[in-house]
């Protein structure tokens, strides 16, 4: 049994029906006598995996046959340079909104493809909030990208921007299946599981099969996207228990309804935004409360002493994985679909208990 509570940005929690049935499959597989972990990546048993969590996520997201559904390696960042590498001639221009490190990491990549046009950014104000989406989008941008949640500075977009004939492509890694969402708006998303979705190491990536259309270059198949849509994303040996952990948070996801996770995710989050903002101790790092992440809640404390006593006050109660990221310091609560609201609910009533003692 786990004995940490953990908000840990990733890797990050899991369900305990998962984590039972994961360790279930690493003595046995079903009836095979295999190991999951020594299951072949080209036997029946696997093409089973891959099946089920396509029609899973394909369900989930309100998908039809428009679209493909891949589980590629690399995670995020391969995504970085494989959407560029695919999409983005070098005579072309890419747009990207500028709302975090990653999504900064992610432009950084694109620029040894083609131009990219920084449509839109917050940096100035070290992404404390959203920067405002640019009222108006070159039609000649072969594709707009943005990153639906800052896992770093704890802001969301809480609606799909409009880009008009202009595909537009997000980055889920830290909210995908956290909400009731229109997916169908986009030509392609994609995210690093390790939050939401399973185990580091792989990437759910969807793509409106149109969009397939559009690669400008020849590229070795592992970096083709049309190439791994031919080969069900066994072009190489695929990443077996990655990828059946994730079907395991898929069954988990559509088990608990994406309605009643939402609903969950809101109230894990206005509990411990209502306690931040009440507080003379601590203070959440975006203001703007629009702007405000229900994944991941950026706070600080009021001097650096008080914020490394509140952390061993943490880790002497089992709290883990509460230090804020290097560029904004503090705290950083990651609050994903498998965080129970018991924990949120533990951790506010020893803020409650620090303040008191500190105030």
């Amino acid at each position: 049994m786990l004995t940490k509570i953990n908000f840990n940005a990733g890797p990050s929690a899991m369900p305990p029906e998962v984590l039972h049935e994961a360790a279930k499959a690493v003595n046995k597989y079903k009836k095979t006598g295999l190991s999951i972990l020594e299951l072949p990546h080209r036997g029946k048993e696997f093409a089973e995996i891959i099946a089920e969590s396509k029609q899973l996520v394909k369900e989930l997201c309100g998908l039809d046959d428009r679209y493909e559904v891949l589980w590629l390696h690399g995670g995020g960042r391969q995504q970085f340079f494989m959407i560029p590498m695919n999409f983005l001639a070098a005579d072309g221009s890419a747009g990207y909104i500028d709302s975090g490190h990653w999504a900064e990491e992610a432009l950084e990549y694109a620029t040894h493809y083609g131009d990219v046009q920084v449509l839109a950014t917050s940096k100035e104000a070290n992404y404390s909030h959203l920067p405002a989406w640019p009222s108006k989008i070159p039609k000649q941008l072969a594709y707009v990208h943005f990153t639906t949640n800052n896992t770093i500075y704890g802001t969301q977009w809480s609606n799909i921007p409009e880009t008009k004939n202009v595909p537009l492509i997000a980055d889920m890694s830290s909210d995908i299946f956290s909400r009731e969402h229109d997916y169908t708006k986009y030509s392609m998303f994609y995210a690093a599981v390790q939050k939401n979705l399973g185990t580091p190491g792989t990437a759910l990536t969807v793509i409106r099969k149109d969009m397939l259309e559009r690669i400008v270059r020849s590229l070795p198949p592992m970096l083709n996207y049309s190439a791994q849509v031919k080969e069900d994303s066994i072009l190489n040996t695929a990443n077996v228990f990655g990828i059946y952990v994730s079907l395991l948070m898929l069954r988990w996801i559509k088990a608990k309804g994406i309605t009643a996770i939402e609903k969950e995710n809101k109230q894990k989050a206005k509990i411990l935004y209502d306690a931040i903002d009440k507080s003379s101790v601590f203070a959440a790092h975006v203001k703007e409360k629009p702007h405000r992440s229900m994944m991941n809640v950026c706070f600080t404390a009021n001097s650096a002493k008080t914020e490394k006593a509140f952390l061993e006050l943490c880790d002497k109660n089992d709290i883990t994985g509460i230090k804020g990221h290097r560029s904004v310091g503090g705290f950083r609560a990651s609050l994903y679909n498998a965080v129970p609201l018991e924990a949120v609910e533990q951790l506010v009533a020893l803020m409650g208990e620090f303040e008191a003692a500190n105030g």
